[in-house]
């Protein structure tokens, strides 16, 4: 099954930007994932190709017109479509290792960018929309956005990775951020490589690893650390 991404955006010169390269863009050459920018503009129906208004009680900036999304939505998203239908937006539930891993598990995503002030309420709750925030600042657009969700899925189709394995060590995977790495040379500017890594001994490598990724998560992140069963 492929996966298919079906981006609205007023920029669909953006994609796939970064995504048509590496380890993304080489999936999206064989089929393992497909990718289509559509021009939410195309949807409005004045000449003029107007897809904001003036924010209802006044305010400053404009807001995305329900009526023009809506049309864009149905079209790319028609009943019956299993797809999740995804805003990106400062104010939506905070993106998540495990919630990545359910969309990569799924058929695909439509994913809404919003622009100016925001998206009018009614075509959320009437769409469905789930609203998704990569982090707590503001962006111009949706569109950096949902080119970091994506990534973040991509890379966790089957056979995008080369090592599976990688996938499973990495921050967030297991509830910790990840240890630090190292690799040759033996010994950088008198920093040398920890002992215990070239020791052999794999259970007290894991053991470090995982003594480091505790530390890092508590020193960093220590919300993290709620549902974890630390090492005393």
């Amino acid at each position: 099954m492929t996966f298919k991404a079906s981006v609205l955006t007023l920029y669909p010169e953006m994609f796939p930007g970064g995504l048509g390269l590496s380890l993304a863009g080489r999936a999206l050459e064989v089929g393992t994932w497909s990718l289509e920018a559509i021009q939410i503009r195309t949807f409005a129906s004045d000449r003029h190709h107007t897809v904001d208004d003036t924010p209802a009680g006044g305010g400053a900036g404009m807001v995305m017109r329900a009526d023009v999304l809506a049309k864009a939505i149905d079209h790319t998203s028609p009943a019956g479509d299993p797809r999740p239908r995804l805003l990106m937006s400062p104010r939506g539930k905070p993106l998540t290792q495990a919630r990545v891993r359910e969309l990569a598990g799924g058929p695909g995503a439509v994913i809404v960018c919003g622009r100016f002030e925001g998206v009018d309420q009614r075509l959320i709750e009437a769409r469905g929309l789930e609203e998704v925030s990569i982090g707590d600042f503001i962006l111009s657009g949706g569109e950096p956005a949902a080119l970091v969700l994506i990534d973040a899925v991509v890379r966790l189709l089957p056979g995008v990775m080369g090592n599976a394995v990688s996938g499973e060590e990495e921050s967030f995977e297991n509830g910790l951020l990840e240890h630090p790495h190292y690799t040759r040379p033996q010994e950088f500017e008198g920093r040398p490589i920890p002992d215990v890594l070239v020791s052999g001994n794999h259970k007290k490598i894991a053991a470090w690893r995982r003594a480091e990724s505790e530390k890092l998560t508590r020193e960093r992140r220590p919300d993290l650390l709620a549902a974890q069963p630390l090492a005393k």
